[in-house]
């Protein structure tokens, strides 16, 4: 790794301000949620519309102040959904249908 470059908002690999923090350690289940995103991300890959590196790379492209309030899930469902999107798969107006009434965060516009 290039010592020289900064790091960016994703690794936080011994940033001190993450390591103060307790690691729950304890096993938690999977929600109805994160099994969905988990089997929309396979059958995509399955399909060939989307590879694990594409999904990395949206998560790793999400704005610093929403990644650290998105849940592991909730940045892979980000990712697809701008993939999805980028790659002209979904329109934007299909998204937004689909999602009226569902969630509350619109999606953004990102570089």
């Amino acid at each position: 790794m290039d010592q020289t470059q900064p790091r960016q908002h994703h690794d936080i690999g011994g940033v001190s301000a993450f390591t103060c923090r307790a690691i729950d350690k304890e096993p938690h289940a999977l929600s109805d949620f994160d099994r969905e995103v988990d089997a929309l991300r396979q059958i995509l890959g399955a399909k060939g519309v989307m590879t694990v590196d594409e999904l990395r790379r949206g998560i790793e492209s999400i704005p610093e102040a929403d990644y650290h309030r998105l849940s592991y899930y909730e940045r892979w469902i980000r990712s697809i959904a701008d993939n999805l999107l980028r790659s002209g798969v979904v329109a934007e107006d299909e998204l937004a249908a689909a999602l009226d009434g569902i969630g509350p965060a619109p999606l953004e516009t990102r570089a």
